[in-house]
């Protein structure tokens, strides 16, 4: 059985795939409504699952009025594709943005599960267990190597 995290992220992003400008704006408290949970549940998926890292950009007011604007932020092109890489990963990337980068590739279907998760795998920092900043030098190295391979 599926946690209630993972069906809000989900409708969340189904409603996101369905507006035509790529944003949608949601009032927590509605939302929470619609799915029986407390607001700082929604506030969760959203911090968690909804990150710049994995290609969203979140703007949020409280209030009365309040609301949460959450809008995809859509990779350049294949042509632009290998710039947008070199600048997004340079010559040290940590973890944490390894993975947002790759999660970023997934959705937006230039790599398959399966290549992500392999991914994922390699530049773990259990596998990579070296001292910082080596590691994260490392882990680009190997970012660069794989996504020019899968990608060209």
């Amino acid at each position: 059985m599926r946690n209630i995290s993972d069906i809000i992220e989900k409708y969340l992003k189904s409603i996101l795939h369905e507006s035509p400008e790529g944003t949608i704006e949601i009032q927590r408290n509605d939302l929470a409504d619609q799915f029986s949970c407390v607001p700082s549940q929604i506030n969760y998926v959203i911090s968690t699952r909804f990150t710049l890292e994995k290609g969203y950009l979140v703007e949020s007011k409280r209030g009365g009025g309040g609301y949460v604007r959450i809008r995809r932020i859509e990779l350049p092109g294949p042509t632009s594709l290998h710039t947008h890489l070199q600048h997004t990963i340079g010559d040290e990337i940590g973890q944490t943005a390894a993975e947002g980068l790759i999660y970023q590739l997934e959705e937006a279907r230039f790599l398959s599960r399966r290549e992500a998760a392999l991914m994922r795998s390699a530049i773990s920092r259990d596998v990579l267990a070296i001292k910082l900043p080596y590691r994260d030098q490392i882990r680009a190295k190997l970012m660069k190597a794989m996504l020019i391979a899968l990608l060209s």
